[in-house]
């Protein structure tokens, strides 16, 4: 059997290997703090559960209309007027099986073979497989711990080409939590518009960043590019990673190409867990939401001090997400070796900068605090142990 070019171009998501060693493990017994997973502890608001419980009491499920129930649409537009201050149309709502189909659908409507996109580097790698698998050729721009890890507008001018057609930005990014300045992710976004190009954002990590001092939630990419492409999910902030729903929300002009592909690609998203993900944007649900981000600042401070104490830089604090990225080079190790050195001698999973680019893939590690705050203690203690046995 001829297996495709493109199959054998996808590299391996390392954090899932890394999983799958730890998973070996524990099946010998070993008690594993696995820190390589961005996969929230909580779960689903309990009010989804009961709602997901109401859904599956026998009734009929058919599939919902490709671009999502309409109800889901709406209560979505409706998030972004209320926590963010932007005006959606729930019209432009596309409702998916996760940010990755929406990532997928997106780049099916935008990218032609040969297109170039400027992706930062590090950068979330299932991104640029994506793109790549649509026949773009991806320019990984290096960043620095000078711009966060994360592209500005000088970086996306010097690495801009005459084959650029699109940008891809996540903020806050994974691997680093680390979000894009507001003005510089407006005038990156501007530079990209005046030239023609789509921009692609994604914001699956917005609502579990930090708000401003006076409490107001970060903005998002649509307060200035209403055009912007922006992703979203229903699995970090909400909890349900299991569940595969996310979104997206594309200019009107886009939306007849995303309901043909998704039609083609999906038919459409779970239809039992639209139904209750409508129970996401209650008061209630939404309650327990915040308090859990302000449970993974705190988890960030005891992760951040813990590092700090044991002699592991991070060059750039985390302002959202749930990921520290930080820096294995006085270790003597490279980031592979010192992952798979933890993961063996401390039984602590964490995913090497391998996975996210080459700028700093051999130098940095992603730690996700996405664990419970007791793990994350038990975790950092064994990092302790295993560091200074390199020292």
């Amino acid at each position: 059997m001829q297996i495709s070019q493109r199959a054998r171009a996808v590299a391996p998501f390392y954090a899932m290997e890394f999983g799958k060693q730890a998973a070996a493990l524990e099946a010998q017994g070993h008690h594993i703090v696995k820190l390589s997973i961005g996969e929230p502890d909580f779960g689903a608001p309990p009010a989804v559960l009961d709602a997901m419980r109401g859904a599956m009491d026998g009734r009929p499920m058919p599939y919902t209309e490709a671009l999502g129930l309409p109800a889901l649409r709406q209560a979505i537009a409706r998030f972004y007027r209320d926590e963010h201050g932007v005006e959606v149309a729930a019209s432009r709502v596309v409702v998916t099986a996760g940010a990755s189909a929406a990532l997928v659908l997106a780049t099916a409507a935008l990218v032609d073979p040969g297109d170039e996109v400027l992706i930062g580097d590090p950068s979330y790698p299932c991104n640029r497989q994506i793109a790549e698998s649509f026949g773009a050729r991806v320019t990984l721009v290096p960043t620095t711990a000078g711009t966060r890890f994360q592209l500005d507008a000088e970086s996306v001018r010097s690495h801009w080409t005459d084959r650029t057609r699109g940008i891809m930005i996540a903020s806050p990014s994974n691997p680093t939590g680390t979000s894009v300045p507001a003005d510089e992710l407006a005038a990156i976004c501007d530079m990209a518009r005046e030239r023609g190009a789509w921009r692609i954002v994604d914001e699956i990590y917005l609502n579990l960043s930090d708000h401003d001092a006076q409490g107001q939630s970060p903005r998002s990419a649509l307060s200035y590019d209403p055009d912007a492409i922006v992703i979203n999910s229903f699995s970090k902030y909400f909890g349900m990673t299991g569940w595969r729903l996310g979104w997206c929300v594309v200019p009107e002009t886009l939306v007849p190409a995303m309901e043909r592909l998704a039609q083609n690609y999906f038919l459409c998203a779970s239809a039992p867990a639209q139904h209750a993900a409508l129970s996401c944007f209650t008061s209630e649900s939404l309650a327990v939401c915040e308090a859990r981000r302000a449970e993974f600042a705190e988890r960030r401070a005891l992760v951040l001090d813990g590092l700090a104490r044991i002699g592991l830089p991070v060059p750039v604090p985390p302002d959202g997400a749930f990921y520290v990225y930080f820096d294995v080079s006085d270790t003597g190790l490279t980031s592979w070796q010192f992952c798979e050195r933890a993961l063996q001698s401390a039984h602590v999973a964490l995913t090497p900068g391998r996975d996210f680019g080459v700028h700093t893939a051999d130098s940095h590690v992603r730690l996700s605090y996405a664990a419970s705050a007791d793990e994350l203690r038990e975790g950092i203690a064994r990092l302790g142990t295993f560091v200074a046995t390199l020292r």
